[in-house]
């Protein structure tokens, strides 16, 4: 079995090359420049991660993971438009380099050449990942619907929002472990259980991710804390705050939202914490960590086999940026 890094070493190796024809130029170089910004490629990795946890990294195993990279990409794109994004991982994005509609169309393309690479897989295994690839590309535009609902939606519930992450990030972590499982040749029952894995972690991901904005060191964050409230987004963190506060620290919070003075995050942390909310967030993160655990231990292979699949899941969970 290969190490993390030397798996991102192959993986780096094998998709760093040119995916797009040379014309139409104004076409296809947005998409070159954006695959260019890099970013972790945790999802390719975990399907290889998946084939590898069963048997040797298979040739299609490769073309799954171009797939789940390239999808992945065309959502970026996708999610920068409609977040009126200047910036994706401190450049600029498509849309305000190239403009809107090239945008939209560079990422439409790019996931018709994630179909592509989705197409050279074996015809004796391509239907279900073709079809896990189709149900989680849905599901994905589901979430990120529901994103863009909440923000109209004034009282969005906790169990609606785990929902919307579920949907939105989880799925395609857990979708991108059962391909790899599907390819190397795992039964049903491992395969189900490694992607009740990822989309466990997915959601353990993402309250982690609101917990550093809020409460992480912006030295190692990499950015000013305190940004999601500033905008006034629905987070877990946000939520379980308005579920548990007082009447007035609720009404403190309305105040805080509509007229966004100049010390509104620290005001906000200050009511978080007043409520347990630090600690809760803290709980609910290992709570979903310790399900996804639990269905990796279930995985019926060596543990010796999984041990690099549960190295990953503490690191991503244990970051503090």
């Amino acid at each position: 079995m290969h190490s993390l890094a030397e798996l991102t070493q192959l993986f780096a190796a094998r998709f760093d090359v040119n995916h797009f024809p040379e014309k139409p130029a104004t076409l296809y170089d947005p998409n070159r420049y954006f695959l260019q910004l890099g970013g972790k490629r945790i999802r390719p990795l975990l399907v290889l991660m998946g084939n590898e946890l069963v048997d040797d990294i298979k040739e299609d195993a490769w073309h799954a993971a171009f797939a789940i990279e390239l999808f992945h990409n065309f959502t970026l794109i996708h999610d920068d438009i409609m977040d009126a994004a200047a910036l994706r991982r401190g450049m600029q994005t498509v849309h305000h380099k190239y403009g809107q509609n090239t945008a939209i169309l560079a990422g439409d393309v790019m996931l018709v050449k994630a179909y592509e690479y989705l197409n050279h897989i074996d015809t004796s295994i391509s239907r279900p990942v073709i079809a896990l690839f189709n149900k989680t590309a849905a599901e994905v535009c589901e979430g990120q619907q529901l994103d863009i609902d909440f923000e109209q939606q004034p009282n969005v519930q906790l169990e609606e929002y785990i929902e919307m992450i579920r949907l939105k990030t989880s799925v395609l972590i857990a979708a991108a472990l059962k391909m790899g499982a599907i390819i190397g040749g795992a039964g049903k029952g491992n395969q189900e259980h490694l992607y009740a894995f990822g989309e466990n972690l997915g959601i353990a991901f993402q309250v982690q991710d609101d917990y550093l904005d809020a409460f992480g060191d912006p030295e190692k964050f990499g950015k000013e804390v305190g940004g999601d409230i500033r905008q006034n987004k629905k987070t877990f963190l946000a939520i379980h705050t308005r579920d548990v506060a007082s009447d007035a620290q609720r009404q403190q919070l309305q105040t805080l939202m509509q007229e966004n003075p100049a010390d509104k995050v620290q005001q906000v942390l200050d009511i978080m914490k007043a409520c347990g909310v630090d600690e809760w967030a803290l709980q609910l993160k290992q709570q979903y960590f310790d399900k996804a655990i639990q269905h990796l231990e279930a995985v019926a292979v060596l543990s010796s086999r999984k041990q690099q699949l549960n190295d990953l899941a503490n690191f991503l969970i244990a970051r503090d940026h």
